[in-house]
């Protein structure tokens, strides 16, 4: 047979051939289709929302933070150490974490202050950091 299938009847050819699956597709249900394009669409929207400008946000955070820093700030860095600022060397502190015990650090190390007496009195609180007394009791 030229032009067609080996084996198959002209009719059948005729009825399987990909024209006619998009003609039948475009008569067919074209709400399910734009339903499913939609969601198609919305899942990138999605992903930005639940993760990358969560994440844009923690880093401009971050950011805002480690600048802000100054000689005197008690801040603690991303292993766990708590200590004080002592010194500034461009993008590196000089942390001290025990009496006369100064390490360097990167500015990127340090994950957080510590909340400081300004902090406190901000929030009401009126207990020293170290013992949770407050300074009038006698005891």
């Amino acid at each position: 047979m030229p032009g067609g299938s080996v084996g198959l009847p002209a009719a059948m050819h005729l009825r399987f051939s990909p024209l006619s699956l998009i003609a039948s597709a475009e008569s067919g249900n074209s709400a399910g289709s734009t339903v499913q394009l939609l969601i198609l669409l919305m899942i990138p929207l999605a992903m930005y929302f639940l993760l990358f400008r969560p994440q844009r946000k923690r880093v401009k955070d971050a950011q805002a933070m480690q600048s802000s820093l100054g000689i005197g700030d008690e801040v603690v860095l991303s292993s766990g150490i708590y200590g004080f600022i002592t010194g500034e060397e461009g993008s590196l502190f000089w942390v001290e974490i025990d009496d006369d015990v100064q390490v360097r650090v990167a500015k990127a190390a340090i994950q957080g202050k510590v909340n400081s007496a300004t902090d406190d009195a901000a929030t009401g609180d009126t207990t020293d950091g170290k013992s949770g007394k407050k300074p009038s009791d006698p005891s």
